[in-house]
């Protein structure tokens, strides 16, 4: 059971992930990218992994060690759990980011690559975000320029 609720964690964001890279400016990909509840079922797997192993977890969390946090992903359910809260965390960084690229007029081409290494390595896809993110800041306000929404085809 465990493994299933490890791979189920994955697919139940990865819709999120194919409507923000794949269909950026289809109408509804924006409604679901702004709703902070596209996390609940990922966080549900997570709660049903993490309540096995609750006492681990918490000694890992409010005493953090590197070597309690190696016993804790020893556990299935501990590294599960883990893998859950990655995976939430990272959707809500993607879904964040997805916007952030729709309001500064970001083309999809720039931002589905970026949201695709989000995915697998989250720390270089949101620092790359980032960087571009204070580039074309910087830039409009010194061109006084306001940026238009994202175009993308139908």
């Amino acid at each position: 059971m465990t493994g299933f609720l490890f791979d189920l964690s994955f697919w139940l964001a990865a819709p999120v992930w194919l409507l923000m890279v794949l269909a950026p400016g289809w109408g509804p990909t924006a409604r679901i990218a702004a709703s902070p509840l596209t996390v609940v079922p990922v966080l549900a797997v997570y709660l049903a992994l993490a309540l096995p192993v609750l006492p681990e977890l918490w000694s890992t969390v409010s005493s953090p060690d590197l070597d309690g946090f190696r016993a804790l992903v020893e556990h299935a359910n501990g590294a599960g759990a883990i893998w859950a809260q990655v995976i939430a965390w990272d959707l809500l960084i993607g879904q964040w980011m997805y916007r952030e690229s729709r309001r500064l007029g970001v083309h999809p081409l720039v931002t589905g690559p970026l949201l695709v290494l989000t995915i697998l390595l989250s720390p270089f896809g949101m620092l790359l975000f980032l960087a571009l993110r204070a580039a074309l800041t910087r830039r409009r306000a010194a061109s006084g320029s306001v940026p238009a929404p994202a175009r993308t085809p139908a």
